[in-house]
């Protein structure tokens, strides 16, 4: 399966790429407030440039995704309001209801990838499929 990868796609890869960074930064000091809020915003737009903008809009207003999406909005109501542990946990819960119908669609996009793509095919699918008899 080849995905075609245009400018606005990488990037939308790279705004998605440093909204995980800035996230991770953040849960890591201490749950900063301005770089969760940062990460949050470039994760956001990364989306968007990704998908398109129709069809994020499409993801996070669809009915069968509504608790997703209360639980990502209300996470990040969270974190403004000075509540970033739980403002985070209900985002990643978020994050996990919104997006698991592309978890397959991700892994085929990673394996791909030179480094990336041998490890999820070989080292990693061994070892989740488990010991052979």
């Amino acid at each position: 399966m080849v995905y075609e990868i245009t400018e606005q796609k990488k990037v939308g890869l790279g705004l998605i790429g440093f909204g995980l960074s800035f996230t991770f930064l953040g849960v890591i000091l201490y749950f900063d407030r301005g770089l969760l809020a940062l990460g949050n915003l470039f994760w956001l737009i990364g989306v968007g440039l990704l998908l398109g903008w129709q069809s994020t809009w499409r993801v996070f207003t669809n009915v069968n995704n509504l608790r997703g999406t209360i639980c990502f909005v209300l996470g990040l109501f969270l974190i403004f309001v000075r509540w970033p542990i739980i403002g985070i946990i209900l985002e990643i819960y978020g994050v996990i209801v919104l997006f698991g119908g592309f978890w397959s669609t991700v892994k085929a996009f990673l394996s791909q990838i030179p480094f990336v793509g041998w490890i999820i095919q070989y080292p990693l699918m061994s070892f989740l499929s488990g010991p052979c008899s």
